[in-house]
């Protein structure tokens, strides 16, 4: 793919009245348009007429990079794949690192930023496509139903907490006063659980999914459904060493010289703290659900910890024994068997 035109658009959230994106593109020598609009699709269409205008523009010769902003890039995305533009998302982080030492920060220089990043590294560009709208519906009510758990916990821990700590009438009366807001969280929960069964069950390749993923143990429906959203129906990640890395199981060695991590060699090494921490969480629950369970997992574990083995290393084993279980059975089409052998050429 020949690329003559790099545009880099720096998605920020203004203070008043709406939201801003700062554009700047790069033809590979220099940044040869600049400008800024607002966050919305007649901001975005008149900028892109003034990019359009440039010399010998072509959208097949073109490719826009962003980073990943939430909702907020929602209109961008999806008139530029209306128009059939090339779209790069690229972590913010990798495009910060990528960088190098960096003197002043502004939203327009940002943008800049991007241009170059994604003509440096055009040779590891990655096009986005949307996922089906039915997944964009599941991964809404997945993360409202996260945010349920998370309001709920804030109002029970505390109460829960403090009992036999403060007076028996002032716990009575505390508890009694957030019954009524729990009681409406909870069936708020029970509402979106219920349309993300019904989301499920109602798609054939979703239901397929969710059957596979599930059969593992240890994996519930929570995990199973966070699992499909991250890794848009395992499209975008399929291998189980790229999904236990970006749900931060996997463990990096962090040793360089005397400078960093002096020490004997064959020290601890770590898990990495750029991740998806609501699927590190699940999958942590899961790996904790496992051990308790008589079975292979147990025995794993218990063996492990026996050789004098961390505790939360052998607990993060199992982890990464949950994310390849979940990936082989989805890579064979089949649920789980724990008697299964693979077949020998």
């Amino acid at each position: 793919m020949d690329i003559r035109y790099f545009i880099g658009v720096d998605i920020s959230k203004a203070t008043a009245p709406a939201d801003r994106l700062d554009w700047a593109v790069f033809d590979g020598k220099n940044i040869v348009f600049q400008s800024q609009s607002a966050n919305s699709e007649v901001g975005i269409r008149t900028t892109l007429k003034l990019i359009r205008a440039l010399p010998f523009f072509q959208v097949t010769e073109s490719v826009c990079c962003m980073e990943h902003t939430g909702i907020y890039n929602a209109h961008l995305l999806a008139y530029l794949h209306k128009l059939s533009f090339p779209l790069w998302l690229e972590s913010s982080l990798q495009i910060k690192k990528a960088g190098g030492l960096q003197r002043g920060k502004t939203d327009a220089i940002d943008a800049q930023r991007i241009a170059e990043y994604a003509f440096r590294f055009r040779d590891q560009m990655r096009l986005w496509q949307p996922p089906r709208p039915i997944l964009q519906k599941l991964a809404s009510l997945s993360a409202l139903r996260q945010r349920l758990l998370s309001v709920r916990q804030q109002l029970q821990q505390p109460i829960t907490e403090q009992d036999g700590f403060v007076d028996v009438t002032l716990q009575k009366q505390l508890t009694k006063t957030c019954q009524t807001s729990l009681k409406a969280i909870n069936a708020d929960l029970q509402a979106a659980d219920r349309q993300i069964t019904e989301l499920i069950e109602g798609d054939d390749r979703l239901k397929e999914l969710f059957a596979w993923i599930t059969s593992v143990p240890g994996v519930g429906p929570a995990t199973a459904t966070e699992v499909i959203v991250a890794t848009d129906e395992f499209k975008s990640i399929s291998n189980p060493k790229k999904l236990a890395c970006h749900a931060g199981v996997a463990p990096f060695e962090y040793r360089s010289g005397s400078s960093v991590r002096a020490g004997p060699p064959g020290g601890k090494t770590r898990v990495s703290q750029h991740a998806r921490m609501r699927l590190k969480s699940l999958f942590h629950l899961g790996a904790m659900s496992a051990v308790r369970m008589k079975g292979e997992l147990q025995e794993y574990y218990q063996r492990k910890v026996g050789e004098g083995k961390n505790k939360m290393s052998a607990l993060n084993a199992v982890r990464n024994k949950l994310i390849h279980r979940v990936c082989s059975v989805v890579h064979r089409g089949q649920k789980y068997d724990k008697n299964y052998m693979p077949a020998l050429a």
